[in-house]
């Protein structure tokens, strides 16, 4: 096992892909010569030229529109978009083009085509700059939503999701860019749509993901001072969502709260709340929890931004609410 950020982790993976198959290229703004934005490309056009890391002009829509173009003629692009916030710009590319044309032409298009991007809160980067619309991605059928926690997911899970034939939609929160963790030595991938258990317990589930994970396990491990023990469960997917870890665990622990930064109404959470409702509601002995961010925009001001962040003390009270 090597020890490295979950920067180095994404970069890890582009550079073997890369090496891998010479289809894959590299789109976005500042991602040649400067590295990226927040460095996750480093190093990569010294390794492999200007024709596979290109930088783009400012245009979300020339980088989406380009790419999903390059897919559907055989490329493997990993476009970039610096934000998620910006994403807005290219929506039809993403939504209406790249999930679409799978489906339209009858199973014989492909677009293999990952849309890396930063998201979340937590840096001072203020509105326009920080948020989670992981939700917004996960309502387009067509595309695949993955939000990895740790280096060795990131890794891996980025792996997948440049071999798959369609869109992927990569969400990196770019305060766990500098977080370090261990990764497996060699060539290794983690399939889509497979959870992961980060912690085991038996009193009750705590669903998480992205940045909340590590949140989540830090309360879980003040609660066991306590005397309760939670288990941690991390999808890292959330398209295609791995329901049968997360049914077993509620079937042992009875008690579910579910963890995300993105805003709660209208949030992943509750879609998830929704399918445990509908389909493992025998299991549950008491109602189904959600901690998340209020229904505002992401201030700018510090003290603000880390009341509007859903943090430890907010996870333990939501679990302690069940005792």
């Amino acid at each position: 096992m090597a020890e490295m950020t979950y920067s180095q982790g994404i970069n890890e993976a582009l550079e073997e892909e890369m090496r891998r198959d010479e289809k894959v290229y590299i789109l976005g703004e500042d991602v040649g010569a400067f590295g990226g934005c927040f460095g996750v490309t480093t190093g990569l056009l010294e390794k492999f030229g200007d024709q596979r890391v290109l930088d783009s002009p400012i245009s979300e829509t020339a980088i989406m529109g380009s790419t999903v173009g390059a897919a559907v003629a055989g490329l493997r692009p990993v476009p970039e978009i610096m934000f998620v916030d910006f994403v807005g710009v290219c929506l039809d590319e993403l939504i209406n083009q790249a999930a679409k044309m799978h489906y339209m032409f009858g199973g014989k298009a492909k677009v293999p085509l990952t849309l890396r991007m930063a998201c979340g809160a937590g840096v001072g980067a203020a509105a326009q700059h920080s948020q989670s619309l992981e939700a917004l991605m996960c309502h387009v059928p067509g595309l695949k939503v993955v939000m990895p926690a740790t280096a060795a997911d990131a890794k891996g899970l980025l792996k997948s999701a440049i071999r798959d034939d369609n869109p992927v939609v990569f969400l990196e929160h770019k305060a766990l860019y500098g977080v370090m963790g261990e990764v497996p030595d060699g060539e290794y991938t983690i399939p889509l749509g497979k959870a992961d258990i980060k912690r085991e317990g038996k009193d009750v589930t705590i669903l998480a993901y992205s940045m909340m994970l590590h949140k989540a396990l830090a309360a879980a491990e003040t609660l066991a001072l306590e005397g309760i023990e939670a288990e941690v469960i991390d999808p890292r997917t959330l398209v295609p969502f791995d329901k049968e870890t997360l049914y077993k665990s509620i079937e042992k622990t009875g008690r579910l709260v579910i963890v995300h930064e993105a805003v709660k109404q209208g949030g992943f959470g509750g879609e998830i709340a929704a399918m445990v409702a509908e389909e493992c509601f025998d299991s549950l002995d008491a109602p189904i929890k959600r901690v998340a961010a209020p229904f505002t925009p992401i201030p700018f001001a510090a003290n603000l931004e880390a009341a509007f962040i859903p943090d430890e003390a907010k996870i333990i009270a939501a679990v302690k609410s069940f005792f």
